[in-house]
């Protein structure tokens, strides 16, 4: 694969002549809008640039984007991924899916993904709800949550996109909102991440969900409920402007975390933890803390790159091969094979 060469673009560069058709106020225009203003910033290449989407409101992404593209089919979409990347390995791909069209029906397809790290940008949109089929209850939705198909309330336990990626193998994952100014740089980390890089994105929707993330997006008080994870950086949360006054540390008896008071001249003689974004354990800590005790842990949870499918694939190719003549006739006459001779009576032709 070729090293990559810096392209000069603006974010209309990467707009296309399509309306966008999302319920107005949808968090999807703001994902779309940090997106379009991102790839700019990393040089990318619009004509080395695909989107590949599944099924949902989130998966008519492709069409706003003025790159290759490719809506597929329910759930299927990091197969297509899959096969794309192995096609031309050089391709910036970006997989654009919802909590529904990949974890439900798609939920085996994006385990495989993962676990293989095949070198893509995921980026799975969660608004707790199915938006695109009226409203029903996805596998996200929290327990309670009335929808059509759940009209009393849902009693599933929801599924936590985070840790299903985790614990599927991923290497890179990350968490931002839809609003958030610091979601463009969720996007550069896992675009700079050589490997399978998931980035869980809270979205808002607006007719059937609304405001479902408020408990932490919300503006104000932010501080307190949201944790910014920083490489290297001292687990710290609260009101910035005032220096913080919380952080996360590590009870090591029962191997836990927990919120103490901290700032930033004494964090560590109150044990806050520095972030190491390497450091497995303590990602799969960050993404189950239960909301509402702890802060919402946002950012990059984890990056710890390894080599990607497509090389292996690459690589095997190549030395399969090594030495050998392209002869697609003698290929299949190799093995097992026969010939039928005409007899009298019964010709061949």
């Amino acid at each position: 694969m070729n090293a990559p060469v810096k392209f000069e673009t603006t974010l209309k560069d990467w707009e296309t002549d399509q309306e966008v058709r999302w319920c107005p106020g949808c968090g999807d225009y703001a994902i779309l809008k940090a997106v379009q203003r991102t790839l700019p910033q990393l040089g990318a290449d619009p004509s080395n640039t695909c989107f590949i989407s599944g099924i949902g409101c989130s998966s008519r992404f492709p069409y706003y984007m003025e790159t290759y593209g490719f809506h597929t089919i329910h759930g299927r979409a990091p197969a297509v991924a899959t096969g794309v990347k192995l096609a031309n390995p050089d391709l910036d791909i970006w997989l654009v899916t919802g909590d529904g069209d990949g974890l439900s029906i798609g939920g085996n397809h994006m385990m495989h993904v993962l676990r293989r790290n095949v070198n893509m940008q995921i980026m799975l949109f969660n608004n707790e709800i199915y938006g695109l089929t009226k409203g029903q209850s996805s596998p996200t939705s929290r327990e309670g949550t009335k929808s059509p198909s759940t009209p009393i309330g849902s009693f599933d336990h929801p599924a936590n996109p985070c840790a299903f990626a985790l614990g599927s193998g991923a290497r890179f994952v990350g968490r931002g909102f839809d609003v958030s100014k610091n979601l463009p740089d969720v996007l550069k980390a896992a675009h700079a991440h050589q490997g399978a890089a998931f980035i869980e994105i809270f979205q808002n929707c607006i007719v059937y969900n609304k405001d479902v993330f408020n408990d932490f997006a919300a503006p104000k008080g932010a501080g307190d409920r949201q944790l910014w994870l920083e490489h290297g950086k001292p687990m710290l949360f609260g009101d910035p402007k005032a220096g913080f006054d919380k952080g996360i540390s590590l009870d090591r008896d029962t191997l836990t975390l927990k919120v103490v008071e901290a700032t930033e001249e004494n964090w560590k003689d109150a044990g806050v933890l520095v972030h190491d974004q390497t450091d497995r354990t303590i990602a799969h800590l960050l993404i189950e803390m239960p909301f509402g005790a702890f802060p919402m842990a946002l950012g990059v949870l984890y990056d710890d790159p390894r080599p990607t499918f497509e090389t292996a694939v690459i690589e095997e190719r190549a030395k399969s091969a090594a030495g050998k003549e392209a002869n697609l006739a003698k290929l299949l006459a190799k093995g097992q094979t026969w010939t039928v001779e005409a007899s009298e009576g019964h010709p061949t032709d």
